[in-house]
């Protein structure tokens, strides 16, 4: 019996159900030709569905399986879409099938399948072609298309289908299909097969779509391609983009700008893309204009010089950090991009993790759950933000290495001491560490580093710090310098004069004390060394902002100053000063906080922004710019702003309290200890409904214990967490039992046995003799979770083991479930009272036995479950 019985609710029966023996005569192959090429479509559309089935069916014999493939082939030509376009919605599935197979079936295929797809992208019917396109995406994704296939029979019928002379609408989806397909292929690959024609279709005059489908996927191109090929082919494509009389294409330029700008040397991105940028953030359409805007600080960000940032790339890849700052250019695309801003708008797009960025050579990882401890970090043991990729092979940069001055530059790091100080010692270059006034280096030592340099003087980087130790030379030469103010973090800037704007980088030297800012050759300043030395100071010319210009094109950084402007809201974007603030951590982290200035007022007015959604943003990013900006312009310029969301709408206070142990911890302990007063006004909220408000508290609190100490977590934090024990909603509830965990392994840790007993006592009190059943599950749940580390076993038999042995006899049998399981699975199989001497064994057997006999099923099975096999999760029931 075939499928014309079962009709359109056979879908409940067996698939292969027609192979079965029947009334015929025929064998299983005979019965799939029967009803692969049965007059009736539904027939042939099952078939074509039940295929990885049938596949599996005919396994064992190779023979019958490449009979079975061979009739999969001749299916591919069924005349009806529906068929076809069913058969085609199977490969992948049956693509896993023959690679898991691969040992039996190892060319099966290559040489049945991918014709298929590849036929199927021509396909006359729209239908079978979309479905192939998507096919053929899972299949790269997978990686079960291999490289000779791809480049032998894809790659060919896409450029067939991009050609000029190919129909309009093959064409605009090839286009398309082979913009998504780059992604997934070699740079090899790329650059010999596709890049060419991508290049003549972003000249396309004939069809827009053509062109904003490539405007659009430009950026992934040139991160694939390279420097070398973006700079050489693609950029001359790139700027006639942007001048597209189609505004639609120019907004997909400024869409993808700072992919473009990241494939770039610094000298194009400043020379030629800023000016393109700047054209398109005037563009007479107000879609393009708000596009720019958008990327706007994305692309300042690709101004970022990790010299200048605060992190140093030895020569074996590894990254090592400058104390002065604690940030660099890659980690803020982490910042960026990591971060959820708002739940409910288009900036959750933005989340990508990890990330993967092109890094002077190679490819650097980095993951939003796994951050450095000196950033952000919402575990207790952080671990190290960046992770060299597999593929990296010893520090295959695009130059040659550098020459290891790291004993030289140690030579600058010369602490002045006041106990040691004698008019003949050398002198010493200024220290962040030190408050009192600026030290020297001694010449010949600067010099030495200079000369160590002068080989590699062909290298940019070299050149940029050459620069430096020069000014720092010229500096040193000074004999008496007239500038006695005290620095921070050892920025030591030049009074300016008339710069050229496009000539000019702030520049450090990687030590751990020294950094003076780059001065300018071609105009070198009257008074070489008259030094302004705080970075939240204006410039010396009176002028605020002016060090930005160094750092990136002035009309960029004016540019972003005026996102705040109302102006703005009315002839670009209502939502504008929101997109400010999500990428002002990026624009700070490429300025430096020796150029904080520039954005300490733009910030101040976003922070008192009428829009909420504005505030929580900021929110959601203060604890990063915290690290950026160190802990002495926090204290100045952050903790008020922070002061101030605390008190603000709960969206915008649920920002500082979801990193709430970030920003705490970079605070100093005194100004930390503050905020102890205020941790219990998270409590409130606007509505008593909001109960996630009060999880994330809790799951804060936990790791907000270790910065405070054995008596502030016992006098301030153990009353928020017995409150949110008694919480209304389940969920706030179990995560509060594990913050009470917390406190009082902190409490024993720290010694103080006796207000760890007094804590005990209180737990007792308030929940194993609570009225309310839900109270003493409570207590029941926390002596299960109670570990050996927590607390000494001998104090948990003498003080927690009767209660929670009393509550065995408990009326309700939800609270003798989570009894039985704390005694099962936890409790007696601790050493402490497993040990044959140990005085509560009787007891303990005594117990869990009358608890396995219990009436409640439940309680018979948890008494009775074997502790090493799976734990059930007992959640609901609390």
């Amino acid at each position: 019996v075939g499928f014309d019985d079962y009709g359109s609710e056979c879908d409940g029966i067996r698939i292969t159900a027609f192979l079965d023996a029947g009334q015929d005569n025929l064998t299983p192959l005979g019965r799939l030709e029967k009803y692969a090429f049965s007059e009736n479509v539904f027939n042939r559309q099952i078939v074509a569905r039940g295929l990885l089935d049938v596949l599996r069916e005919f396994s064992d014999n190779e023979n019958d399986f490449i009979s079975v493939m061979e009739t999969v082939a001749r299916m591919s030509e069924d005349g009806e879409p529906t068929v076809r376009a069913e058969l085609m919605e199977q490969v992948p599935n049956i693509a896993m099938f023959l690679h898991e197979s691969r040992p039996n079936f190892p060319a099966a295929f290559s040489r049945y399948l991918v014709p298929i797809v590849v036929r199927y992208l021509t396909d006359p019917n729209n239908q079978v072609r979309k479905t192939s396109q998507a096919a053929l995406l899972v299949l790269l994704e997978q990686g079960l298309i291999s490289k000779a296939d791809m480049e032998t029979k894809v790659c060919p019928v896409l450029l067939d289908l991009t050609e000029p002379s190919s129909d309009d609408d093959y064409k605009i989806e090839a286009v398309a299909i082979m913009c998504k397909v780059v992604t997934m292929l070699s740079k090899d690959t790329v650059e010999h097969l596709l890049l060419p024609r991508f290049c003549d279709l972003c000249s396309d005059a004939r069809l827009f779509q053509v062109r904003k489908v490539c405007a659009a996927n430009f950026g992934e191109f040139c991160s694939i391609v390279g420097q070398e090929a973006t700079e050489k082919l693609l950029m001359p494509k790139f700027f006639d983009l942007c001048s597209d009389s189609l505004w639609g294409i120019r907004k997909a330029c400024a869409e993808c700008f700072m992919m473009v700008s990241n494939s770039t040397s610094p000298e194009v991105r400043r020379a030629k893309l800023s000016p393109l940028f700047i054209s398109l953030i005037s563009d007479q359409s107000r879609w393009v204009r708000q596009a720019a805007f958008q990327s706007l600080g994305r692309f300042i960000s690709t101004f970022a010089n990790p010299s200048s940032t605060g992190f140093h790339f030895r020569e074996d890849g590894a990254l090592l950090e400058v104390p002065r700052c604690t940030l660099d250019r890659e980690l803020y695309y982490l910042c960026l991009s990591s971060t959820i801003y708002d739940d409910d708008d288009d900036m959750r797009n933005e989340l990508s993790l990890p990330i993967h960025f092109m890094c002077g050579g190679f490819i650097r990882t980095f993951s939003n759950s796994n951050t450095n401890p000196t950033t952000t970090n919402n575990a207790k043991n952080a671990k190290d933000t960046e992770q060299t990729d597999e593929n990296f092979n010893s520090f295959n940069y695009w130059r040659s290495p550098l020459p290891d001055i790291s004993g030289e530059l140690e030579m600058l790091n010369c602490q002045k001491s006041e106990e040691v100080i004698e008019e003949e010692e050398e002198e010493e270059l200024d220290c962040p560490d030190s408050k009192s006034s600026p030290g020297k280096a001694t010449s010949d030592q600067i010099q030495k580093v200079l000369d160590c340099l002068q080989p590699h003087m062909d290298d940019p980087d070299v050149q940029a710090q050459v620069q430096v130790l020069s000014a720092a030379l010229k500096a040193a030469q000074l004999d008496s310098p007239e500038d006695d103010s005290p620095t921070d973090d050892g920025l030591t800037e030049p009074e300016p004069q008339e710069q050229p704007e496009d000539d000019i980088d702030i520049v450090s030297v990687e030590s751990k004390s020294v950094e003076v800012q780059s001065e300018s050759e071609e105009s070198p300043t009257e008074e070489e060394q008259t030094m302004e030395t705080s970075p939240a100071s204006e410039d010396a010319d009176g002028t605020p902002g002016g060090p930005g210009r160094n750092v990136i094109p002035q009309q960029l950084l004016d540019q972003y100053l005026s996102m705040t402007d109302p102006a703005r809201a009315q002839t670009v974007d209502t939502e504008i000063a929101k997109h400010c603030a999500f990428s002002l951590p990026g624009v700070a982290l490429t300025l430096g906080r020796q150029n904080w200035h520039c954005l300490k007022d733009t910030y101040e007015t976003l922070a008192t922004d009428v829009q909420w959604k504005v505030r929580r943003t900021l929110a959601f990013s203060i604890h990063e710019l915290a690290v950026i900006l160190g802990d002495q312009l926090t204290a100045a310029d952050l903790v008020p702003i922070f002061n101030g969301f605390l008190k603000d709408l709960d969206e915008v206070r649920i920002g500082v309290l979801k990193h709430l142990y970030d920003f705490l911890k970079l605070l100093h302990a005194d100004k930390r200890r503050e905020y102890l007063y205020q941790l219990q006004e998270f409590m409130v909220t606007d509505n008593s409904r909001n109960w996630r408000f009060r999880y994330e508290l809790a799951e804060q609190l936990i790791l907000i214990i270790e910065l405070y100490s054995h008596n502030d977590v016992f006098d301030y934090l153990r009353q928020i967490a017995l409150t949110l024990c008694s919480d209304k909603v389940s969920e706030v509830r179990w995560i509060s039992y594990k913050l009470v965990v917390e406190i009082l392994q902190k409490l024993y840790a720290c010694g103080a046995d006796d207000l760890g007993l007094n804590f005990i006592n209180e737990l007792t009190v308030r929940f194993c003799h609570c009225p309310k059943w839900v109270g003493r599950q409570a207590f029941a749940f926390i002596c299960q979770v109670l570990e050996e580390d927590c607390m000494p076993m001998e104090q948990f038999g003498q003080h927690l083991l009767p209660s929670l042995l009393s509550l065995s006899s408990d009326p309700v049998a939800n609270v003798r479930v989570l009894v039985a399981k704390a005694l099962r699975q936890s409790v007696m199989e601790k050493a402490y009272f497993k040990e044959p001497c140990c005085a509560y064994s009787d007891e303990l057997e005594e117990t869990v036995m009358a608890l396995q006999s219990d009436k409640d099923r439940d309680v018979r099975f948890f008494a009775s479950l074997d502790p090493n096999k799976c734990l059930m999760d007992t959640a609901p029931l609390i």
